[in-house]
């Protein structure tokens, strides 16, 4: 069955995937769910809807993301950035997170699904200091969007993008945003299964 969602919803998105990728999300799947049973990772226990609101949510952004370095800012159980490497492994993917028990988490992720292109940082994003900036910086539920900006600024290349993935259209945080950045787009999202609204906004430098 966990095949089955997966399929359909790749197609939905359009998005041909090779085999050991969407094997390799399967078992990320099933990783998640058996140490979210002792260290509470995500608030969704079932591994049907684990694909669908973690998995699809995921990639759903995959168009937007531009190399060749992607920051995961905040990235908690590895997502937005697991599912995204898999997909992109032409990509260099750092995933950010200040919690150890997530850390420890993507770490192992990471070594048992035989991931080659992602770093794992474990820091207070306002004191990361990587050895070269970002092209693409994306955040799930991480933070407001003013505060994203404000605490991965520095991490940032010259023309890269912000990206900030959210559920119902952002009018108060898109209207907080400071004077120096500037949005470039906000995109409905169509997450296939989910009956939820989501958003992407894209935030350039000026």
């Amino acid at each position: 069955m966990l095949e089955k969602i997966l399929t359909q919803g790749l197609q939905a998105l359009k998005l041909r995937l090779p085999p050991e990728a969407r094997r390799a999300l399967l078992d990320f799947v099933l990783l998640l769910d058996k140490w979210n049973q002792a260290y509470n990772l995500t608030a969704v226990r079932d591994p049907q809807q684990m694909i669908t609101r973690h998995i699809l949510d995921s990639l759903s952004v995959l168009p937007f993301v531009k190399g060749p370095r992607v920051l995961d800012v905040g990235s908690g159980a590895g997502l937005p950035g697991i599912p995204l490497a898999l997909a992109q492994p032409q990509l260099d993917f750092v995933l950010l997170d200040s919690n150890a028990k997530k850390t420890r988490f993507i770490t192992q992720a990471v070594a048992d699904l035989r991931i080659k292109n992602v770093e794992i940082a474990q820091e207070r994003v306002e004191k990361y200091q990587p050895r070269k900036k970002f092209n693409t910086l994306i955040s799930r539920a991480f933070a407001s969007i003013a505060d994203m900006l404000a605490s991965t600024g520095h991490l940032a290349d010259a023309g890269a993008e912000f990206l900030a993935m959210k559920g119902v259209y952002p009018q108060e945080e898109l209207a907080a945003i400071p004077q120096h950045y500037q949005v470039s787009s906000v995109q409905a999202l169509q997450v296939p299964g989910l009956d939820a609204a989501r958003h992407l906004v894209i935030i350039t430098g000026r």
